[in-house]
């Protein structure tokens, strides 16, 4: 299982992620696809975005058995606790 929430991304990215995964809602994505697929989207996603932010998540053989993976500045900060990875609201500066 992949999930992908964009935040602030041109309307032509979301396109491409339409093509190979289900948008339920406006920037959330998600589908099965392999790992190489997953990646490939990740770094096209990655070059795409000027001033946008995503997320990732997939399962994994983790603790919590998925991973996530962030690009930008989401609205969310994820950190690790030893291993526990927890989602934080930013305070706003």
């Amino acid at each position: 299982m992949v999930v992908f929430i964009l935040e602030r991304v041109p309307a032509s990215l979301r396109g491409e992620l339409s093509r190979w995964l289900a948008c339920p809602k406006t920037g959330v994505f998600v589908g099965h696809v392999s790992a190489r697929v997953r990646d490939l989207l990740w770094d096209r996603l990655q070059r795409s975005m000027k001033k946008g932010a995503a997320l990732l998540i997939f399962t994994s053989d983790s603790e919590q058995g998925y991973t996530i993976r962030t690009f930008g500045e989401t609205k969310k900060l994820i950190q690790d606790y030893d291993g526990l990875v927890l989602p934080k609201t930013r305070v706003p500066a």
